[in-house]
């Protein structure tokens, strides 16, 4: 009998870890489906609805990277996991993805259908950034997104950088200001009737930007065509 009972037991320590480990695998496995879809539909609507007929495909990878990227070998879209838990609607993933569609339609551009194109980029990395940003906010808004969600998005995962002077990337203060402007001057209807006011994330942006939109609203009331030097 206490053979029996042994074998049983024995039994069941060695089912009941295997059995837990493959209903958490059938969870994980399940949600990885649903974020993906969800990076799929947003990023194909980004690219429908804005009449883009480059082709690129939309892929979610499993890092825990906070970043997102485009792959101008082949035009895939790629955003990381530990960037996805970072978004809390569509509009911040569309924002994600449609900084990096402008990426990828770019890289068609020039000779050899765009195989040089990463020399241009390197020679002048910061004007591609911002023309990305702006772009997204066009992007964004012909997809019936919130392009005020790419504030938000930028100000939680870009750190600040003490210098620009040999990083990709301009500093990001200078990005968030002149996304905001942007916006400002093109779409000012998200800002008067702004869904992300009371959003402590944006607020903290409309802390930390006080003394660039001082500028900015100087360069407003002397109506001034001149570029405004963002810190």
């Amino acid at each position: 009998m206490k053979k029996i009972f042994g074998i049983i037991l024995l039994f069941l320590s060695l089912n009941m870890p295997f059995s837990f480990a493959a209903d958490s695998y059938l969870i994980d496995t399940a949600e990885l489906v649903r974020m993906q879809n969800q990076v799929t539909d947003v990023g194909y609507r980004l690219l429908n609805q804005n009449g883009i007929e480059k082709r690129m495909i939309f892929i979610l990878e499993s890092g825990k990277a906070i970043n997102a990227g485009s792959c101008q070998a082949d035009r895939t879209i790629i955003i990381y996991r530990g960037m996805y838990s970072m978004l809390q609607n569509e509009s911040e993933l569309a924002a994600v993805l449609a900084h990096e569609i402008s990426h990828s339609i770019d890289s068609y551009n020039g000779i050899f259908r765009g195989f040089f194109h990463w020399v241009s980029y390197s020679c002048s990395p910061h004007k591609y950034e911002y023309k990305a940003d702006k772009r997204a906010v066009d992007f964004m808004v012909n997809a019936g997104y919130n392009p005020v969600a790419l504030i938000v998005v930028l100000n939680k995962t870009s750190g600040q950088q003490r210098y620009e002077w040999f990083a990709n990337h301009p500093l990001t203060s200078k990005r968030l200001m002149e996304i905001y402007e942007y916006i400002y001057k093109k779409y000012p209807e998200y800002l008067v009737h702004n869904e992300y006011r009371n959003n402590p994330i944006y607020q903290n942006f409309l802390l930390t930007s006080k003394e660039n939109r001082a500028k900015f609203q100087e360069k407003i009331k002397t109506n001034s065509d001149k570029k405004v030097r963002y810190k």
